[in-house]
């Protein structure tokens, strides 16, 4: 038996190797929105190029099928906060591409592909967030002018505290709404990105975790830990919060996210998308079902990890939350608990870049991957182009 050769390994046929993985003009690991994203507007702007999406589970493993679907873009307090670290024009910037961004997936796939849903946003104050929204009340027309400035959104940000009663909060004494905000189907979308990048004829491999690479001259090979290799005329990584394990030199931090849903709740009144204590809680309904999730600065460090699991000091304070402020007087029972992974850094800002002649990538998308990933991925796909 001749040795002179690599060859795949023996549970790999002749007919896989040539017609799955032989070669790819443009390889793209990742197959959440960035980079579904960016396989579709790649194969738009060149319909001859043979593009190949890798991922390594069964579905996409970051956040994309396991966000809490909020089609947002900044609440008063989280906007008040970001100001603490970047300047003005820096913050209204990010601010202005999530409204375009959110624009551009609602154009890509359509509203009923991805069950939008114009409910409005809400930012919710208790007693002991006095000083916070005295602060948000303050400035409320100011965002909203520089909002009719940038985007020409008229009175964005609104109190609506009678509001409360209606939706049955508890412990909640004021209530701001940004009207342009709503809510996605998480599933839906992913469906509809999948198969619109399956009919422009995208390849999608699944099982396909990458190991390493090694940059030639006119191509990259691609290792994978199931010991296949694909070569590539260009590799591109949209892998988020897992872009650390593959490339360590950036500023790409893992941040878990964990949410839970309730079983449903008959006449649940509470209709909407919400946010609390500069977002790093959030809730929404899903019919009569109740989503939440957040928490993470409980637990900075430990939530620093790629791990999908849940941990009760978080998944605990979620059920006081439903307990005490959502569902004060409603009895409810959990259905469901998960895990996603963010890509979070120094600055909000994503990091779209060439990192050589045949590799770049599109990373931290700082838990707005719904967004602004369309807009990351025409990006990225114009860069390969």
């Amino acid at each position: 038996m001749s040795t002179d050769e690599k060859h795949p390994p023996p549970h790999i046929s002749y007919w896989e190797l040539q017609q799955f993985l032989h070669y790819a003009d443009v390889l793209i690991v990742g197959s959440g929105i960035v980079g579904l994203s960016t396989a579709i507007h790649h194969k738009k702007l060149n319909p001859k190029s043979k593009v190949t999406v890798v991922e390594r589970g069964i579905l996409p493993s970051g956040a994309s099928t396991k966000n809490a679907g909020f089609a947002c873009f900044g609440s008063v307090s989280e906007i008040l906060a970001d100001l603490k670290h970047s300047t003005e024009d820096e913050v209204f910037s990010l601010v202005a591409k999530r409204v375009e961004g959110l624009r551009s997936l609602r154009n890509l796939l359509g509203d009923s592909a991805i069950g939008y849903n114009a409910c409005g946003g809400y930012e919710i104050f208790r007693q002991e967030d006095a000083e916070l929204f005295e602060k948000c009340l303050g400035i409320l027309p100011e965002f909203n002018n520089r909002l009719k400035d940038d985007l020409n959104l008229d009175t964005t940000y609104s109190l609506v505290n009678d509001k409360i009663k209606l939706l049955g909060f508890e412990g909640v004494d004021h209530l701001l709404l940004n009207k342009y905000e709503g809510s996605v189907d998480t599933g839906k979308m992913m469906d509809a990105m999948l198969k619109m990048a399956a009919a422009l004829g995208i390849r999608i491999l699944n099982g396909m975790a990458v190991s390493s690479w090694t940059e030639n001259n006119d191509w990259v090979d691609v290792n994978f830990d199931n010991g296949l290799t694909i070569k590539t005329g260009k590799v591109h990584f949209a892998t988020n919060g897992f872009a650390k394990q593959l490339m360590p030199e950036l500023d790409v931090q893992p941040a878990r996210a964990q949410v839970l849903v309730t079983s449903e709740i008959p006449k649940l009144s509470v209709r909407g998308t919400f946010h609390l204590n500069e977002g790093f809680y959030y809730f929404r309904n899903v019919g009569n079902r109740i989503l939440l999730g957040g928490g993470r600065n409980l637990d900075f460090r430990g939530e620093e990890t790629t791990d999908l699991t849940t941990t009760d000091l978080i998944q605990n304070r979620l059920e006081q939350f439903l307990a005490e402020i959502i569902l004060p007087k409603t009895a409810f029972s959990i259905e469901h608990r998960w895990a996603g992974v963010m890509g979070v850094g120094e600055k909000k800002k994503a990091i779209v870049k060439q990192l050589s002649d045949r590799v770049s990538c599109s990373v931290r998308l700082g838990g707005m991957g719904v967004a602004i990933g369309t807009l990351i991925g025409k990006e990225a796909a114009e860069m390969l182009s």
